[in-house]
């Protein structure tokens, strides 16, 4: 280390003498002033005069660099290529392609192939076998789904995907490339795909149709659905009820309630609809909180001889709700056991959403007691909509209180909701309330998404809790999640502000080994720490680590500018 000290001083007090100023030695993206390689006083008054380094003649400037290239492990690969260029481009390619290949996911590889612009089906189809991947129906599905395969691609890739063992011929699997096409507007495609399902001997099913309606709708083309619905008969399905409620729910959905309406008066007198038809109707009224045009198909309802169920009445109250009329909501839930129909669940959960919209809990909890006291059963929605209301509300523990109870009953939150659970809670506060969410569900043996556990080790690290943190990181790895950048980052910067630096450089150091570079910020951090607890050399070593792992970060954005997708 005091050879390397010198050395480095040399260079530094030459260079300034030939004009070329390097206060700080600079690599790649990380810069170390030389202050940080002062570990003792007596190397700062080693620095040689004017006079020694004109009297040395074997002072040669590309010697010295040389050796600091050696020191410092600098890897000249880019000249070695290009060499390479010039001898073999075949043999670089191959070169290149091993080096990608350590780092693709299976359908990466298989989309890979693709961008190797081969000519003809065949040649396509025997890259493909080549790839040498176990295939499976998730695979394929990451492979249409995401990257940027033109629709011709997506097609041939199915096309051979559905030839191989491991993928059954059914409808599930078609459904999945449909579904990709749509998405993706590709339209044109899409219809041969459904086509050839005929020709296979394969009925679409009313899934298949809601995934092509949704996929015209979503691209506004409102006349190809329609085209569609006329068309059915040609790719194996009826023209009915059924399916006439798939388009109207898609529209719906996609808020086109205008053209849904109109395409429900067509119909009205050249089929025979059914109770849903109606409610699909009132429910896409209900969301713009339009009470006249509510009454106006209930009306029409009442008239064809279907009676209003306990879904009419809830997005009758949900609509009135969102109109403003309260009043009217409330009337018409008390009247209902008039008209020998009794409230459900779904009625009372529409009564509970209109008094949080008011910020009413009052009420809202006078409906779940009579909800309670009707012998209904809540479920997941009302729970999720009072937890919720009170967490924005920050009433804490009668959030956690619901949660118990919703707990009591065996009713198991969704994935989604436990996180929707956790944000607010991790926005404002220390993490206990949280961590008291996290825990119950983890005993009873609910999944924490990725986003979740993300959050509790974001709060967990604020809040300096290490112990806690580890225990969260340990159990998101041991529930199937991969760590990432992110998570890495929120781990290290924990360690860092309880002083456990040696465990710190121990978490980088692992996730530099699994090709991810933490952030400016957080090295930087680390380090400081390092600095200012005199531990220079491992602040050192870890710099060149990271060095190196820019190095990768670097030959993979080169590898995603040339087509490489991972």
């Amino acid at each position: 280390m005091a050879g390397l000290l010198h050395r480095l001083q040399v260079v530094s007090f030459h260079f300034n003498r030939t004009r070329y100023h390097f206060p700080y030695l600079t690599f790649s993206s990380s810069i170390i002033p030389f202050s940080t390689f002062e570990l003792h006083s007596d190397y700062q008054n080693t620095e040689p005069s004017v006079s020694q380094i004109n009297n040395r003649s074997d002072l040669d400037e590309r010697h010295v660099l040389s050796e600091l290239s050696d020191l410092f492990q600098f890897h000249r690969k880019t000249t070695e290529i290009s060499n390479l260029y010039k001898e073999d481009s075949a043999t670089v390619k191959q070169i290149e392609r091993r080096a990608v290949d350590a780092f693709l996911l299976p359908e990466e590889k298989l989309r890979g192939v693709f961008l190797q612009k081969l000519k003809g089906k065949t040649a396509i189809e025997n890259a493909l076998s080549n790839v040498g991947v176990n295939l499976s129906l998730d695979v394929v599905a990451n492979v249409v789904n995401r990257g940027n395969l033109g629709g011709e691609a997506m097609v041939m890739f199915f096309s051979w995907a559905i030839k191989q063992p491991g993928i059954p011929k059914d409808i599930d699997s078609y459904n999945i490339i449909v579904k990709a096409l749509g998405r993706r507007k590709f339209f044109k495609f899409m219809v041969e795909i459904l086509h050839e399902m005929v020709k296979e001997g394969l009925r679409p099913n009313l899934e298949t149709l809601a995934i092509v309606m949704d996929s015209f709708v979503a691209a506004r083309q409102i006349h190809r659905a329609k085209e569609t619905f006329e068309n059915l008969e040609g790719i194996g399905l009826r023209r009915d009820a059924e399916s006439l409620n798939v388009l109207l729910q898609c529209l719906c959905q996609r808020s086109h309630v205008g053209a849904a309406d109109s395409l429900f008066h067509e119909m009205s007198g050249k089929m025979k609809l059914n109770c849903m038809t109606y409610n699909i109707m009132i429910g896409g009224w209900s969301k713009y909180g339009r009470g006249s045009e509510m009454e106006r198909i209930l009306t029409s309802m009442v008239t064809n001889g279907f009676d209003p169920d306990c879904l009419t009445h809830s997005y009758l109250i949900e609509g009135l709700g969102r109109a403003g009329k309260i009043d009217d909501a409330v009337e018409i839930f008390d009247h209902m056991k008039e008209k020998g129909c009794a409230p459900d669940t779904r009625v009372y959960n529409a009564m509970i959403s209109n008094f949080i919209s008011l910020r009413n809990f009052d009420e809202c909890m006078k409906y779940y007691k009579g909800l309670l006291s009707d012998s209904c059963e809540p479920d997941l929605d009302t729970y999720a909509k009072l937890i919720t209301s009170f967490l924005k509300a920050r009433k804490v523990a009668d959030a956690l209180e619901m949660f118990d109870e919703m707990l009591d009953r065996g009713i198991v939150p969704t994935t989604g909701t436990v996180t929707s659970f956790i944000e607010p809670l991790c926005s404002f506060g220390p993490p206990h309330a949280a961590m008291i969410i996290y825990k119950k569900v983890r005993k009873i043996g609910g999944i924490i998404s990725l986003q979740a556990y993300k959050l509790l080790l974001m709060r967990l690290s604020r809040f300096g809790k290490c112990g806690m943190l580890l225990n969260v990181w340990d159990d998101m790895q041991e529930s199937g999640h991969a760590s990432d950048m992110e998570v890495y980052e929120y781990v290290i910067n924990g360690l860092c502000n309880i002083g456990h630096l040696e465990n710190a450089v121990l978490v980088m150091e692992e996730a530099l080994r699994k090709g991810f570079c933490p952030s400016r910020m957080i090295c930087s951090k680390l380090n400081n720490k390092l600095l200012a607890s005199n531990q220079v050399e491992r602040a050192y070593k870890l710099f060149l680590k990271i060095k190196d792992a820019r190095r990768h970060e670097n030959a993979r954005r080169y590898w995603r500018a040339n087509g490489w997708h991972f």
